[in-house]
């Protein structure tokens, strides 16, 4: 009785034995790919209870979720020599387990070098106006930067982004001095703009009165009455330019003649010789 109870122990030992050994538990989000003497198996075993033969087979898990993966900021110098430092995150996940397990080491590492790299040769051929304006084309460039080496490994580049831009306090004044230059620009010519409006409608007001004078007068009536409507001392009262000249033009041709003073004088020096000729002739006689 006590050799069959010992018996059935061992087995029941050697029984958890081989489902230890041989049974592995595959999670929904992962892939397992088995090694059998160190030779990879092309088919891959999928969610659930993966059986595997004692000794012989290895079982490796690979996680088929997306991945995230910041990258560091890196210091560049853009196209038009502006130092900046631009940082990304980047989001890949797994295409094909068993290259990813068989063609690369480790292909997190390998990804976070590669971005790296990808995102210094992005800084040094944009400018820095692209940098913070066409981030979406920059985006896009430095995905198929990734994917051309992460196909080949069993990676799929889902989406890459730049995250920020950190420019030199020099930089942001002087970006600050030219955004106020630009408004104060806009600005003027807005002004500008007004004042051309507003002149032409002045023009078309001017011919109308010129057509029609008594327009000119109930403007001027329109005017005292808006003046007067206010609490002031001070009384205005128009006064038309062309009186003014109409009574200039009046009193100098109203004003005498002056008389020529050469004429009197050549006549009282006439008068003089003569009475000098018959002084003379008188003493004669």
């Amino acid at each position: 009785m006590i050799t069959t109870s010992y018996a059935l122990a061992a087995v029941a030992a050697l029984g958890a034995l081989w489902l230890a050994t041989t049974v592995r538990v595959v999670k929904q989000f992962e892939r397992g790919v088995v090694f059998r003497f160190g030779r990879v198996q092309s088919r891959v075993r999928g969610p659930g209870l993966a059986l595997l033969v004692p000794v012989a087979d290895r079982l490796q898990k690979v996680n088929m979720q997306i991945i995230t993966m910041p990258v560091p900021a890196q210091d560049g110098i853009t196209r038009d020599n502006v130092t900046v430092r631009v940082d990304a995150v980047i989001y890949f996940k797994v295409s094909d387990p068993v290259r990813a397990a068989v063609d690369v080491q480790d292909y997190m590492s390998a990804i976070g070098q590669v971005a790296q790299t990808s995102l210094r040769s992005i800084i040094g051929k944009s400018n820095l106006d692209d940098l913070l304006c066409n981030r979406e084309g920059l985006n896009q460039g430095l995905e198929l930067m990734l994917d051309s080496p992460a196909l080949g490994w069993g990676i799929h580049i889902d989406r890459v982004e730049i995250k920020d831009v950190v420019l030199p306090d020099s930089m942001k004044r002087s970006m600050s001095r030219q955004a106020e230059a630009e408004r104060e620009r806009r600005a003027r010519v807005i002004t500008a703009d007004g004042e051309l409006q507003a002149s032409q409608k002045l023009a078309q007001a001017a011919r109308v009165m010129a057509e029609h004078p008594a327009a000119l007068e109930l403007r001027l009536l329109e005017t005292v009455v808006e003046v007067a409507a206010e609490k002031n001392s001070t009384l205005v009262l128009p006064f038309p330019v062309e009186l003014l000249k109409f009574l200039e033009s009046a009193t100098s041709s109203r004003s005498p003649e002056p008389t020529p003073v050469s004429n009197g004088a050549n006549s009282l020096g006439s008068g003089r010789r003569d009475v000098e000729t018959v002084t003379t002739q008188e003493k004669f006689e």
